[in-house]
């Protein structure tokens, strides 16, 4: 695929690292060890099937809610100029 003056697979490098950064960025959210029993947010009990479920549980299910909605308003991708979003 010609590409102006980038050398030949540059394009798959570049997607190659944009994977390889999303892996390291979820392996580093991986929750582990002992659950809570309280939620680090708002000091209320931890349900022990949620516990066992999730082993490093930190937060009750309606904070971790809250907590992921505002992480999926801030994407890492800049969209805006893929011709996908261009014609939705």
């Amino acid at each position: 695929m010609a590409s102006g003056w980038a050398r030949d697979g540059a394009i798959q490098d570049q997607i190659d690292a944009s994977v390889n950064d999303a892996v390291q960025y979820a392996r580093s959210n991986l929750i582990s060890g002992a659950s809570a029993e309280l939620c680090e947010k708002c000091d209320e009990a931890i349900p022990q099937a949620r516990r066992l479920a999730l082993p490093g549980v930190r937060y009750c299910v309606q904070c971790q809610a809250t907590i992921e909605r505002k992480r999926a308003g801030a994407s890492t991708v800049n969209r805006r100029g893929s011709k996908d979003s261009q014609l939705r």
